[in-house]
Formats: structure tokens, sequence, C-alpha cells
């Protein structure tokens, strides 16, 4: 899993004025918990663009005055208007502990319907994935060559690794469904 490094500053002042001056300054406030006592402190915004505006799932190392912690985000919170961003928590990893984590799904190979001219629907972007730390995989890799015209691939489908995917197993992560110009050519070969 990639990890990327924030270092943070730690609050004195925790509430709504500190935490308006602190937005002012171009700073979001934060919290990391998870661990023996929760540690407020502040982190340049533009420092977790990386870590935000990705695809991808990713480790966050993050340094407040010396002391690094391994963490992920949890949550993030957006003002409803101007998208800007007001707060972010942190749950720190341990390697004994299991954690629950949105993995982005990868396609691989090529589907024999979708040659014939069906039309690929990829109805999952991301699976819930529990597991411990160092076995979270960075995608979840699911083969579509077997996926003929009117085929589905299911979360139930996805073959045992050492993480478990949470989402319900009759959910559908990728179909190949009937193209129009695929049913006009049928109906058009059924006529005659």
């Amino acid at each position: 899993m990639k990890i990327i490094a924030i270092s943070g500053s730690p609050r004195e002042n925790v509430g709504k004025r500190d935490a308006k001056e602190l937005r002012y300054e171009g700073k979001v406030p934060a919290v990391l918990y998870g661990g023996k006592e929760q540690a407020h402190f502040a982190v340049v915004a533009t420092d977790l663009k990386d870590a935000i505006y990705t695809p991808e799932a990713n480790y966050l190392e993050i340094d407040i005055n010396g002391t690094k912690t391994k963490a992920i985000i949890k949550e993030l919170q957006f003002h409803p208007l101007t998208e800007l961003l007001l707060h972010v928590d942190f749950l720190q990893l341990f390697d004994d502990k299991e954690i629950i984590m949105e993995i982005p799904i990868k396609l691989t190979g090529t589907s024999p319907g979708v040659k014939m001219g069906g039309k690929l629907v990829q109805k999952l972007r991301k699976l819930r994935v529990k597991s411990l730390p160092k076995d979270m995989p960075q995608t979840v890799e699911v083969s579509i060559s077997k996926l003929e015209v009117g085929n589905l691939f299911r979360v139930r489908d996805l073959a045992k690794g050492a993480y478990a995917v949470t989402n319900t197993p009759e959910d559908t992560i990728v179909s190949v469904g009937m193209s129009r110009a695929l049913k006009q050519a049928e109906q058009q070969g059924g006529k005659k």
C-alpha cells in the first residue's frame, strides 16, 4: 500500500474560534484517534490534496512534532456550499487490529461479450474491504475475460484472499449488456 507523508502541528486550543482561525490561515483542524488518546492537530490544506483527491487507497504517515504515526483517513467534512475542507478524522493503524477501507476495483482482461458488441457496465467502483493493515490490497482485481453478453460478475464471485469484502455478496460489480446495435442485428437476423 502506498504511504503519503503529512506533517501536522499540535493544537493548543480546541474550539470553534480556534478552528476558524486555522482555516483562515489555510490549515485544516484534524483529530487522530484509535490509540491510547486522541491527538488534536492542524494540517496545511494543500498537503492533504494527494491523499484526498485520488481514486487510490493510501496509508498516511502523520508527523506531529517528530512523532510519526501510521493512519488512514476515516472521515472528511466539507462546507456544503464552498466545498472547503473543514475537518479531517484520522484512524491510527496497528499491526494487530483489523480496519475497513474503501478499495478501488481494477478490471483486467478483455471481455468476449464486449468484442461481440456488448456494453460493459461497471456498477461498483469501490469495495469495502476488512483486513489487517499488512494484508490490505491497493486494488481489488476483477477479471472480465470470461464475461459474455448477458453475464455478470458479483461480489460473491471474487477469489478469497487475506482480506474479507464486506459488501453484500449479491451486489453486481460488472456486467455485459446488450447494446442497441447488437439488439438490432439480432432482430434483423430473426426476421429472415
